[in-house]
Formats: C-alpha cells, sequence, structure tokens
C-alpha cells in the first residue's frame, strides 16, 4: 500500500470503483440544474408564442394566463393564411436561404482555403480588407446597393434579395482559420506530387477536411437568411415576399391581432426547428471532434 492509501485517501482509481462523491454529485446536480434552467428559458418564448396562437387575443389581458395551449391554433393558421401569401413566402425563403447557404458555403471555403493555403502577392492585405468589411454597418450601403439593384432591373425580385449575400466576410474569415488549422502543407503538397491540381486538392484535399466548419456555416447563413428582414423589405413588394416580410403585414394595420401574428410567428419557426433537429447534433459532433483524425 502506498501512503496515501494508508492515510484514507482515495485514489482517482479506487474513486471510479467506489462511485462519484458527495461533492461531485452535488457539482453534477449544479451543473445539470443550470442547463435545465437555461433550456427552459430559451424554450419559453417559443411556447408563450404557441400558447397565444392556440387562443384568441384576450389571454394576454387576464390576470393568470392559462399554461395549457388551446384549440384554435389551426383555425389562426388558416387565417394567416388568408391573409398574407405565405405559401409564397416560405417558399421565396426557402429559396432565398437556400442560393445564398449554397453560394456562400462554396466561395468561403474556396476563398478560406486560397487565403489559408496559397501563397500569391497581396494576399495578407487583402485578407486584411475582407476582415475591415466587417467594421462597416450594413446601413451604410443600403442606398447605393438599392440603386444598383434598380439599375439591374432587380427590384421586387429574388435576384435583388440574393445577389448582395452570396458570400459574406464572416464566412471567409471563419473558413480561413478553419482551414489553416486541419489542413496540412503535407497534405497538399503529398496531392500535388501525386498530379492533382489546385482545383482537385481543393475539391478532394480541402473539402472533406473543412466539412464540419462547413456544416456549422451552411446553418448558421441559412438562419440568418431566414431571419433577414430590413433587406428584403426594402427590396421586395407585398406580392413577392419572404416569410419576415409576411409576418411584418401581419401587424400592419391599427390593429394587432397577437393571436395572428403569433400563428404566423410560430409557423415561420417550424423549418428553422426541423434543420436544427436534423442537423444540430451532427454539426456539434464534427466540430467537437475535429476534422483530422489518425
Amino acid at each position: 500500500m502506498t501512503a496515501v492509501t494508508l492515510l484514507g485517501r482515495r485514489t482517482p482509481a479506487s474513486r471510479g470503483r467506489r462511485g462519484l462523491t458527495f461533492g461531485d454529485r452535488r457539482a453534477r446536480f449544479w451543473v445539470y440544474g443550470l442547463l435545465i434552467a437555461f433550456l427552459l428559458g430559451s424554450a419559453f418564448p417559443l411556447y408563450w408564442s404557441f400558447l397565444v396562437a392556440s387562443r384568441d387575443t384576450s389571454i394576454l389581458t387576464e390576470h393568470v394566463p392559462p399554461l395549457l395551449p388551446g384549440g384554435n391554433f389551426f383555425a389562426n393558421a388558416a387565417r394567416v393564411f388568408d391573409t398574407v401569401p405565405f405559401w409564397k413566402a416560405l417558399g421565396n425563403s426557402v429559396i432565398v436561404g437556400g442560393v445564398v447557404t449554397l453560394t456562400t458555403v462554396f466561395f468561403s471555403t474556396l476563398a478560406g482555403f486560397a487565403f489559408a493555403k496559397l501563397r500569391f502577392r497581396g494576399r495578407d492585405g487583402l485578407f486584411l480588407f475582407v476582415v475591415a468589411t466587417l467594421a462597416v454597418p450594413t446601413q451604410l450601403g443600403i442606398i447605393p446597393l438599392y440603386i444598383a439593384m434598380s439599375d439591374l432591373g432587380w427590384t421586387g425580385t429574388l435576384w435583388a434579395a440574393m445577389v448582395p449575400n452570396l458570400v459574406t466576410a464572416i464566412g471567409v474569415f471563419w473558413m480561413r482559420q478553419y482551414t489553416a488549422q486541419v489542413v496540412p502543407y503535407e497534405l497538399i503538397e503529398a496531392a500535388r506530387v501525386d498530379g492533382c491540381s489546385m482545383i482537385r486538392v481543393y475539391w478532394h484535399v480541402c473539402l472533406p477536411a473543412v466539412r464540419p466548419a462547413a456544416a456549422f456555416l451552411a446553418m448558421f447563413t441559412f438562419m440568418t437568411s431566414w431571419n433577414d428582414f430590413m433587406w428584403p423589405l426594402i427590396v421586395l413588394n407585398a406580392d413577392n415576399p419572404t416569410v419576415q416580410v409576411a409576418l411584418e403585414k401581419l401587424q400592419a394595420g391599427y390593429y394587432v391581432d397577437y393571436s395572428l401574428v403569433l400563428a404566423g410567428t410560430t409557423l415561420a419557426t417550424i423549418p428553422i426547428l426541423i434543420i436544427l433537429i436534423l442537423l444540430g447534433r451532427q454539426i456539434v459532433a464534427g466540430i467537437m471532434h475535429g476534422a483530422v483524425k489518425g
């Protein structure tokens, strides 16, 4: 026996055999308690929206609001589709979000690979310029951007909502930083020795390695595009809206029917929740485990 054992102190191995100590159990209790509290706090606004959407507006004036949903959600949802072209808005948001996501991921991974692994004149200065654009408020470019869309004849069409967002500086920065960490120069040199062109190196070496970061960027970009309100409100009209513009039309009257508005909000949240449920675990697992194994 060692001196530690003789003094009655438990080694990590013995503690593992005998189970968690009281301090360990108390720490786990606080950790899980905080996680549950954060989960409930994050989910409450969504549940409250569904609660109001399933009843009428009188629920907002009750001193003790009910905690269980009512039976008017489908009726309120039907009124949403009757009030605004919600199906068209959903389709437009899917198209805009899908196109912007695909182009952002493609161009960001391509630019990130170039900035991280290729040597060319002016590389650092150009990358610094891309990062510096993050400090420019989006509102400063709205007027000249709208003039450009008007000159091209794209106002009122989805092209005006998609083209200005085909690639983002934050996406280029994110993919450059990730590519610099997970793609070694030795792997690129080996592919070049085997006769791969630089495009094939990007496609067969870089893309598989940065797939977790690209998946995260895709989810983040789609959510940002889906929730974008200001630019589509400016360049699109009431007959060709996105989801957020359609939701704004639900509360444009003198009297705001909050049951109607929150029913539309709940319907607009469902696609995002589906994406998070389907892809969230894979994206988090890929980022946590890393892209290079062995």
